[in-house]
């Protein structure tokens, strides 16, 4: 049994051509079946007029997936708080974590999650910066408001909660310091974009911290992208979806539904020598393989990074390929045990 604790991020997807709600009841249905092959913990991402994507309000979807588990940690993977007031996060939170019994999460990101319009949409100027926010966040969730800050003596409702969890979701030392000197976990994002991600990120993380409420020492994970199938061939078939959008969405700010990897096949050989390249350096940054092979390159990176938790994000066309790629690593780390 390996020691480590594998969690999900569900970018909820929408799969198998349906309409974009069912995307939505996808990710409750998949996150009861996680509880119950042994995954620790479930977080919900935020996408805004995003195609492919559903949830564009995790704390909704946390509140269903929590309805429905009652073991499983659940969270946000993340929300993007330089849209919003760091008061009323921390107060949604707060009653998250009220009503389930301290097993919610509160990742926070610093990306828009949106196209250009989306983005535009949804901003308030006045808020103030992210790391600005980001420091707010803690000191209203931890009751530590500085004395001589205007909003000192505010409480969150209700009142007398356990302090959530947060956690910075990144790709880079610049959000990896920021969660130590917040005493905050962190999350290495090895899964957006294909640049390097060195062990130097992970260890200015460390080498920064500051213990908090929640935290009294680092708490760091890696999140990849992973499908595990019955072969290694089919595993990279199953990625193509995905990796076609990729391409489309980072290389021309295209974005579209998932297409099944039937017709990725057709569409693949109109791209660009360019487009290929970038392609198939995206599929080479996925885990993919048997469940044999992705368990190795899983436990490879988590020595690599010195981590004790994974989270994996798998986005497919079909959702049952989806949910098979999960019970198929969660047999092979015995993850019920």
């Amino acid at each position: 049994m390996s020691s480590l604790k594998l969690s999900v991020l569900d970018q909820s997807p929408i799969h198998d051509d349906k309409d974009a709600k069912e995307g939505l009841l996808d990710t409750i249905t998949l996150a009861i079946d996680c509880e119950k092959w042994g995954y620790y913990r479930y977080w919900c991402a935020e996408h805004h007029d995003t195609p492919g994507y559903a949830s564009a309000c995790p704390e909704i979807m946390i509140s269903s997936v929590a309805n429905k588990t009652s073991t499983i940690r659940v969270g946000s993977g993340g929300v993007m708080l330089n849209h919003y007031s760091s008061f009323k996060v921390a107060e949604t939170f707060n009653t998250l974590n009220a009503l389930h019994n301290n097993r919610i999460d509160l990742g926070i990101g610093r990306a828009s999650g949106a196209n250009f319009l989306a983005a535009r949409a949804l901003h308030n100027f006045n808020n103030g910066d992210y790391t600005q926010k980001a420091y707010e966040l803690i000191n209203y969730l931890e009751d530590k408001v500085p004395n001589d800050d205007y909003f000192h003596g505010i409480n969150l409702s209700p009142k007398n909660v356990d302090a959530t969890p947060v956690y910075l979701l990144g790709s880079s030392d610049g959000s990896s310091l920021l969660a130590g000197k917040l005493g905050a976990g962190f999350c290495l994002a090895l899964f957006i974009g294909t640049h390097n991600r060195p062990i130097e990120i992970m260890d200015a993380y460390r080498d920064n911290f500051i213990p908090s409420k929640n935290f009294e020492k680092p708490k760091a994970m890696i999140a990849l992208a992973c499908i595990c199938a019955n072969t290694k061939e089919e595993a990279i078939e199953i990625a193509s979806s995905h990796t076609y959008w990729k391409v489309q969405a980072f290389r021309h700010s295209s974005r579209d539904g998932f297409h099944s990897p039937m017709k990725v096949k057709e569409l693949y050989e109109k791209l660009s020598l360019e487009d290929k390249a970038y392609y198939h350096e995206t599929l080479d940054s996925m885990v993919l393989g048997t469940p044999t092979q992705c368990k190795e390159q899983i436990e490879a990176l988590a020595k690599e990074y010195g981590v004790q938790e994974v989270m994996i994000v798998n986005v497919t066309y079909s959702f049952e390929q989806r949910k098979k790629s999960y019970e198929l690593l969660a047999n092979e780390f015995n993850l019920k045990i």
